[in-house]
């Protein structure tokens, strides 16, 4: 059901293959199971959870610039939208930053197989790696931004938050006020917020 229910939502923006297919697959039952015992998300409808999880960051890596890139997911809590990027683009390389430890046992386990992703179970304000990307759903654009180690952005937000950024805003198809907002960002932090 997951499997033909996500190729059919996704299908007007991109093409997912069988082994793409089977390991969001995957993914979605091994979040299923430790949902149980750590909050990773709170929506169960399994069209709600394939639209706001899977298709939305599904979206943002078709959007990405083609090529072999360095991207880091700030706050990848439950690998969103970290571990779909690195599914639909193996070519990149996606660090999954989570500082709350059990998320990140979560991580650890749940992309075992992608030899595209790589853990870093601290904050962000810690990090010393720089990036060609970073992407992000789950904290607050603004935080991420000032973390400054990336040029490039691409962020999911809802619709508050997209007005506060320049760059290109483009409404995701499921949900209506949600976006994907993406921008690049030259010295200080603060150039991308008007």
């Amino acid at each position: 059901m997951f499997r033909e229910l996500l190729a059919r939502e996704f299908a007007p923006y991109g093409t997912l293959h069988e082994d793409q297919l089977g390991k969001l697959e995957s993914h979605y039952h091994l979040l299923m199971r430790w949902n149980q015992r750590i909050n990773l998300t709170r929506i169960n409808d399994l069209e709600e959870i394939i639209h706001m999880h899977y298709c939305e960051s599904l979206f943002l890596a078709e959007k990405l610039p083609p090529g072999p890139l360095k991207i880091a997911d700030i706050g990848s809590g439950a690998g969103f939208p970290g571990i779909p990027v690195a599914i639909a683009r193996p070519e990149l390389s996606v660090d999954l930053i989570e500082a709350h430890q059990r998320k990140a046992v979560f991580l650890r386990e749940s992309s075992r197989e992608l030899r595209n992703v790589r853990v870093i179970p601290q904050r962000g304000e810690d990090l010393t790696s720089r990036y060609e990307w970073v992407i992000s759903r789950g904290v607050r654009p603004v935080d991420v931004v000032k973390l400054g180690i990336a040029a490039d952005f691409a962020l999911l937000v809802g619709e508050d938050e997209a007005s506060i950024f320049s760059g290109d805003r483009l409404r995701l198809p499921w949900g209506g006020r949600r976006f994907l907002v993406k921008f690049h960002v030259e010295h200080q932090a603060e150039h991308a917020i008007r």
